[in-house]
């Protein structure tokens, strides 16, 4: 492993959210100045294909990227514009129950309002 991957994997790992890759070139260039956005998307790319990170398509907004392999979900509040992780249980069993189809993975986007909006009233 390079050592802008290893640190762009860090970056990744060590973040509590799902970052574009703007805001991971930027975190990186604190650890490694001379690092080239071209080398972070590469990068991305590269752990992506891997299965080491996935790439979470935004409408209207740059791709974010998350550690969490594992299927799970995600919700994309309408207000804030904050992408955070949702667990819809038994889905693949749904779809089992419920088709004649057999789903492998999947990728599943909800559009709504985030816990902490609907707190702040917004």
């Amino acid at each position: 492993m390079t050592e802008q991957r290893r640190v762009i994997s860090e970056i990744i790992q060590m973040t509590m959210g799902h970052m574009t890759a703007e805001q991971i070139y930027l975190a990186a260039k604190e650890k490694m100045p001379t690092i080239a956005m071209g080398t972070v998307y590469r990068n991305l790319g590269l752990m992506e294909r891997a299965g080491e990170i996935r790439r979470i398509p935004m409408p209207d907004a740059p791709d974010r990227y998350d550690k969490t392999t594992r299927l799970h979900d995600h919700l994309i509040c309408r207000k804030c514009g904050n992408l955070e992780d949702v667990c819809i249980k038994n889905l693949m069993d749904t779809f089992k129950e419920h088709s004649d189809i057999q789903v492998d993975s999947y990728e599943l986007a909800l559009y709504g309002i985030c816990s902490a909006c609907l707190a702040d009233g917004k």
